[in-house]
């Protein structure tokens, strides 16, 4: 009786996994139209950023306050990196990235991260072998993205420092994903958090004087299209989201949970649609069924393999 509870308690936190990951992609997904609506207004890309990345940290020393430090300068500089790889890096680079190539490429590109993510497992943990499972699934769903990419644009065009520069983010973000796994052994979720934003402010502030041409705040804050919009990115899309993430790596592992970050480009299609009335085309509808697709074969097939060698 024992051992099938524990296999039932098992089977519940990695269902618990699965869904916190949707969670986090749907915030993440929503993200982009609030930051459009943030752009609209008059901040730029890196003022957002900060100003969203600083109210997120404040939350999260409000619950993680009592340990400042890691427990060794290695473990510290790696937290470091989580702040690059999975803040300054990753949303800098995306945001320039639209600046010199098409959002289509940019979209398409930055959502390579988990094929990126098991390679680099892959490499790094021997042990850990990929099944035929993820690299079909992964394959279908990057179909699937290029797909509802090219439901709002039909023109795919090379530009190689745009196109750099979304590789360079999806990149960052699988080297954040594998760093969170060792973490997550040894500190609490709520720490991992607040050390993340506070390095990725710390490297960010340099580049915000590079920026011109945007609104003070403090002129704007007032206006609910603002405050709103970087409440949720402060509060939802940064703090709740990536504790969650990083409940799910925890739980799920980090190819299995970064697999959902294809589903960021369905909810931004789908948000895009209700909010901003952009149109929703056939080839929209297949990049969805793709995307699913893609994600019930890279976790169905590996375990009908691992039963069928049991």
């Amino acid at each position: 009786m024992q051992g099938k509870e524990r296999i039932q308690k098992t089977h519940l936190s990695t269902l618990l996994g699965h869904g916190m990951a949707i969670t986090a992609v749907a915030m993440w997904g929503y993200s982009f139209v609030s930051t459009k609506e943030l752009l609209n207004a008059g901040l730029g890309p890196v003022q957002i950023y900060v100003c969203r990345f600083v109210l997120a940290y404040i939350i999260a020393l409000c619950v993680a306050h009592k340990r400042i430090f890691a427990s060794n300068i290695k473990e510290e500089v790696m937290f470091a990196l989580c702040g690059i790889c999975a803040g300054s890096v990753y949303f800098i680079a995306e945001n320039m990235a639209l600046e010199y190539t098409l959002t289509t490429n940019v979209s398409l590109l930055t959502s390579m991260s988990p094929l990126l993510t098991a390679m680099l497992v892959g490499l790094v943990y021997k042990t850990e072998k990929l099944g035929i499972g993820t690299w079909v699934g992964s394959a279908i769903a990057i179909i699937g993205v290029g797909c509802i990419v090219f439901n709002s644009s039909t023109s795919m065009e090379v530009r190689p420092l745009g196109d750099l520069l979304s590789l360079g983010a999806a990149l960052s973000w699988a080297f954040y994903s594998l760093i969170l796994r060792q973490l997550n052994a040894r500190y609490d979720v709520w720490f991992i958090t607040r050390k993340t934003f506070f390095y990725g402010v710390v490297t960010a502030l340099p580049i915000l004087f590079f920026e011109h041409d945007t609104v003070n705040v403090l002129d704007v804050i007032y206006q609910p299209v603002v405050f709103g919009n970087l409440l949720f990115l402060s509060l939802g899309a940064s703090t709740i989201a990536y504790v969650i993430w990083a409940i799910t790596v925890k739980k799920v592992g980090a190819v299995k949970a970064n697999n959902y970050m294809y589903l960021q480009s369905i909810i931004t299609l789908i948000v895009s649609y209700i909010v901003l009335g952009e149109e929703v085309k056939p080839i929209g509808y297949l990049g969805i069924a793709l995307i699913i697709g893609g994600l019930w074969i890279g976790d169905n097939i590996n375990r009908i393999k691992i039963s069928s060698r049991n």
